[in-house]
């Protein structure tokens, strides 16, 4: 399933993280996956919301860099080898991948991927009866 992910800006300082979440816990916005991605002068919250307008509104008004960006996030049986199944299907149909991110719960792991190009993933994916998870539980607090 393609979802939007956001990317928020943040400066490389102690409290910088918890700064975003703060804004996004005051105004009832839960995260449901996140990662950080650090660079020289800035890092990268890329995080999935329970609510993507409402995070970016608020986000914007307490002076964050936010962007939206589409990925698909899958399902996989949290068991040693699956996500390696779906990983070497997208190789085999030359799909890269920027980056990626997982987490899960009980039987299964949930993993979001930024291909390079999504609408293809998305695609191979399906064909591959990959079982891709649905926008609304994952955005439910």
């Amino acid at each position: 399933m393609i979802i939007q992910q956001l990317s928020i800006f943040l400066e490389n300082r102690v409290g910088g993280i918890n700064d975003a979440t703060s804004v996004l816990s005051n105004h009832n916005i839960n995260m449901r996956a996140f990662c950080v991605a650090d660079g020289v002068d800035f890092g990268i919250l890329r995080v999935i919301v329970s609510d993507v307008d409402a995070a970016v509104k608020v986000l914007q008004e307490a002076n964050f860099r936010v962007a939206k960006t589409d990925v698909i996030c899958l399902d996989v049986p949290n068991i040693a080898g699956a996500l390696s199944r779906v990983l070497k299907c997208l190789a085999q149909e030359d799909v890269f991948i920027e980056y990626m991110y997982a987490f899960s719960e009980g039987d299964v792991a949930s993993t979001v991927i930024r291909p390079t190009d999504i609408k293809s993933c998305a695609e191979i994916l399906e064909k591959n009866r990959e079982l891709l998870v649905s926008s609304s539980p994952l955005y439910q607090f």
